[in-house]
């Protein structure tokens, strides 16, 4: 190889690694922008019902979801709008289904807890804690059985742990070396109480006991989070079995959108830590602009972007039809 086309190559890999990380920016600050809007609808009385903010997380989701195809599942939770959204959902679908409106992802049925998107391997939000990893599982099972190379990720939080039907999976995955991602994001709370106060021994301990390999991560650096799910991915594809990952991080807002006073459980001290010190998107944009990846301007353009997305977005949801009463009992299954 001449020195030449040397350099060439390595200037690509260098583009393509901005190119990457600047694609992760831009997908949490798109996740950070829709979780703002969709608080805005809640306290102006437009969107029926609660929903669970995903703010403060956003660097699991994208750092995860950045190293799957579009053709591999992902189950999630009752906080799912990340996930959702970092899978390649779309955003005018995401609010109209929030709003109950015909044109979302199930006819406006779901809502903010069940919002589902086959087309880019979402199998489905669920409500119930810990609800979804079976269905992962089962999802990773079809996919090795059909002899594909598909991947799941089963995302749940740490409240899930006190779940038994996880260990029931988890248990056939390792038995069966199923290529699934048993994704643990620990934001420290289950609802109102610490997870020190429900939580016993270690959660990596869990994924041990069925000799499942794990790691524990820094949730709030999508880098860290990255390299370590593409790794457990990789394995996953090529036959090598489960995974855990345990990804520590913590949610801005309360437990849903009217948890407002949550000084009898945490700290204003606390959450204001979180929000400076360890902000996911202000801790990946410092390093895209002290590496050189990135300046502010291009920071600023895609915060600016993300607006105007949300921003049409959110019209689209509020002007798009209510499904008629005739179909009230259409896709219902139980």
């Amino acid at each position: 190889m001449s020195a030449a086309t040397f350099k060439m190559n390595a200037d690509l890999e260098i583009g393509d690694e901005r190119k990457k990380w600047l694609q992760a920016y831009r997908q949490m600050v798109r996740i950070r922008t829709f979780e703002e809007h969709v608080n805005e609808l809640y306290t102006r009385a437009l969107m029926p019902g609660l929903a669970h903010l995903y703010s403060g997380q956003e660097a699991v989701a994208v750092g995860v979801c950045e190293t799957l195809r579009r053709d591999d599942y992902i189950t999630s939770t009752h906080r799912g709008h990340g996930h959702c959204l970092a899978k390649g959902a779309a955003p005018d679908r995401m609010f109209a289904e929030l709003l109950g409106k015909k044109s979302g992802y199930c006819k406006g049925k779901g809502g903010s807890m069940h919002i589902a998107d086959p087309a880019t391997g979402n199998l489905g939000a669920n409500a119930i804690v810990g609800g979804s990893v079976g269905i992962a599982t089962g999802a990773a099972f079809t996919a090795k059985r059909r002899k594909t190379d598909r991947v799941a990720v089963c995302f749940f939080g740490e409240g899930a742990l006190g779940q038994g039907s996880l260990y029931e999976v988890m248990n056939l995955a390792q038995l069966w070396k199923l290529p699934v991602i048993y994704l643990c994001e620990n934001n420290m709370y289950n609802e109102y109480t610490h997870f020190s106060e429900t939580t016993a021994g270690t959660i990596l301990g869990r994924a041990a006991a069925f000799g499942i390999e794990g790691a524990s991560v820094d949730g709030q650096d999508v880098r860290v989070v990255n390299e370590v799910a593409s790794r457990f991915v990789t394995r996953a594809r090529s036959g090598g079995g489960p995974a855990f990952l345990q990804c520590d991080t913590y949610r801005y807002s309360g437990h849903h959108v009217g948890d407002i006073n949550r000084e009898y459980y945490r700290s204003k001290q606390e959450e204001q830590l979180w929000r400076t010190d360890r902000d996911p998107i202000t801790v990946h944009g410092k390093w895209l602009v002290d590496s050189g990846q990135a300046e502010l301007a291009d920071l600023e353009r895609i915060a600016a972007e993300a607006r105007v997305e949300m921003q049409a977005a959110v019209k689209f949801a509020i002007d798009a039809p209510y499904p008629g009463a005739e179909e009230v009992s259409d896709d219902v299954y139980a």
